[in-house]
């Protein structure tokens, strides 16, 4: 990943890998503990499958093992999943394009997962804790992360975190819908890297996004010269692989 940035021109201040953060994480884990809302998770996964859909397409956790409390000498004991039980009600929120984002997360989504059953810590609590720890304030991802902003701006009053500002933006989707992403088997780095120099892959990239007319070599310090969120599309686009280009498809999803 740092050598794909690198080469395509894009500059960081520093990197931090997750696992060198687990004493902040556990932290977070005893300070949640001695808030009597940690919980051991012994549902199985069949169970978990059958819950009722959330808004970004899991499962709704409905608190089933809320009675398991642990404490703060507890938690590192037991092998089993962990949860926090989120307070009830609803979070008004709203990103800088004006995106809501309100929700009541508890109601919408469940309690969320924060350590997984191999001891690795979950998404929801790394992501919050490692925000907090890096002083982050404003945090700018893929519209499809939208729907989990309220679980974290609950679990970060949790944690007496502050709240960064947010923006969702656009994403670029394979042509069956799905987000372009390696997860799904898209095309991979080393794929474009054969059909195109840094120069041109970003002015794929920029016009897909809207910020060009045409798909034309450029770099980041070009694009950041006259940038404004207000020139970058806000549909998704379908960008599609035929083995050979990348073919931007005009109709959003």
């Amino acid at each position: 990943m740092q050598r794909d940035l690198e080469e395509l021109g894009l500059e960081f201040d520093r990197t931090t890998l997750q696992s060198e953060n687990r004493e902040a994480h556990e932290a977070a884990l005893d300070s949640l503990a001695e808030r009597g809302v940690l919980y051991r998770c012994r549902c199985t996964r069949k169970s978990l499958r059958e819950a009722d859909a959330t808004p970004d397409g899991g499962r709704r956790y409905p608190g089933t093992c809320r009675a398991l409390r642990v404490d703060r000498g507890s938690w590192r004991a037991t092998e089993d999943p962990l949860r926090v039980e989120l307070p009830r009600g609803r979070l008004e929120i709203r990103d800088e394009s004006g995106l809501s984002l309100s929700q009541d997360p508890e109601a919408e989504m469940g309690d969320p997962l924060v350590r997984r059953r191999d001891g690795a810590m979950a998404y929801h609590l790394a992501s919050v804790v490692d925000d907090g720890e890096a002083s982050v304030t404003r945090i700018v991802r893929g519209r499809d992360l939208a729907s989990t902003t309220a679980t974290q701006t609950a679990l970060r009053a949790l944690l007496e975190l502050p709240v960064p500002a947010y923006r969702h933006h656009l994403l670029l989707l394979e042509v069956h819908g799905t987000k372009l992403a390696k997860l799904h088997g898209s095309v991979d780095r080393e794929a474009l890297r054969a059909r195109y120099t840094s120069a041109e892959l970003i002015g794929v990239l920029a016009h897909a996004a809207g910020l060009l007319s045409r798909p034309e070599p450029t770099s980041p310090g070009e694009l950041r010269g006259d940038f404004s969120w207000d020139r970058v599309a806000t549909d998704d686009r379908v960008l599609a692989w035929d083995g050979q280009r990348l073919a931007l498809h005009e109709t959003g999803h």
